[in-house]
């Protein structure tokens, strides 16, 4: 059986286009035949698997009913090939948001003879919930399989101790950088004094280590991502040990939990799977900058009094961390990949 992956033609650093590269690297080192299917060439690629997966070009693909041929969200047309040949088509939500974009007016996704893949148990439900047939009634049609992404937890690490002679807040601001200024400005505004003892950090344009190196020299990380299907992120900052604030994108509920579940002032009115860890940050809906404000200014607070709830929600950061890293992920591509094979 070999499986044969779209790669979209993007030319930055992709959060999901790393993780396809990551799903052929598991295989491969299983010994399964596994390719890379860029649509381009030339496009973005993580130094870390760079040559080590053999690409297929696009105009070279031939594919067989016996082979895998997996297709992210939002490239509906990718799928082609795959259809064409009768291949076992495997389309991954890698984000909810992007599930339909692309579609041509009169094609339902329920009419494909493809399976569906989810990056978390959110975008799960929200696949159940929005394509018809997924509700079980239709045996034909199984509900998504969920493969979750992977982090480096060698490279995303606690440090021994975070800097004591001030306190650092991360962000990313490439997603939704508008309202990572409307919390500052709120959380600048209501607490002057306690602004000249906190400097915000900017994580953009470097690559793994770099990252983790601001995280592990973070108090606190700023989520400022949504829509999103499994953020990898905050994943990092708890990781590093930061205690994360901020907004989920729905798909962050695979792992977020609330610190303060009787006193937050949002709860997800989706269904959440048993975890075995305990609240790990202070989460806020998708948007509402008051709440992460104020949720910044408890996070450094926490900081600065050193509470017994704070060292909980970071043992339960750590905890969640442990269950993303790259060996809980080739655990469940290899026993997926066994459950597709005939």
């Amino acid at each position: 059986m070999r499986t044969f992956i779209f790669l979209p033609p993007v030319h930055k650093p992709v959060g999901g286009v790393a993780v396809l590269f990551q799903i052929a690297a598991h295989l491969r080192q299983a010994g399964q035949a596994a390719f890379l299917v860029p649509r381009e060439k030339g496009g973005w690629a993580p130094q870390a698997y760079a040559g080590m997966i053999p690409e297929i070009p696009w105009a070279e693909l031939n594919l067989t009913p016996e082979d895998i041929w997996l297709v992210p969200e939002g490239w509906v047309n990718a799928l082609a090939p795959g259809l064409a040949a009768k291949s076992r088509c495997l389309l991954y939500c890698q984000n909810w948001a992007y599930l339909f974009s692309s579609l041509p007016p009169d094609l339902n996704l329920a009419s494909l003879p493809l399976r569906f893949l989810a990056v978390s148990q959110p975008v799960a439900w929200f696949i159940e919930q929005t394509v018809p047939g997924m509700q079980g009634q239709t045996p034909d049609i199984p509900r998504p399989d969920i493969l979750r992404p992977g982090i480096d937890l060698a490279t995303f690490c606690a440090p021994a101790e975070k800097p004591s002679d001030r306190l650092r807040v991360a962000y990313m601001p490439r997603k939704n950088k508008a309202l990572v200024q409307q919390v500052r400005a709120i959380f600048q505004s209501r607490n002057r004094t306690l602004t000249r003892e906190v400097e915000f950090a900017e994580i953009s344009g470097l690559d793994a280590p770099g990252v983790a190196r601001v995280l592990q020299d973070s108090h606190v990380f700023l989520a400022s991502g949504f829509p999103e299907g499994c953020p990898l992120p905050p994943l990092e900052a708890l990781a590093c040990g930061c205690l994360p604030v901020g907004f989920s994108g729905f798909g962050g509920w695979d792992y977020m939990r609330q610190a303060r579940e009787h006193e937050a002032r949002f709860r997800p009115w989706w269904p959440l799977r048993p975890v075995h860890w305990a609240g790990n940050g202070l989460w806020s809906a998708d948007a509402d900058v008051l709440d992460a404000a104020l949720n910044l200014e408890t996070a450094l607070e926490w900081w600065k009094t050193r509470p017994e709830e704070l060292a909980r929600t970071l043992a339960a950061g750590q905890q969640t961390a442990a269950a993303y890293g790259l060996d809980q992920q080739r655990a469940q591509i290899l026993a997926l990949w066994k459950r597709l094979t005939p």
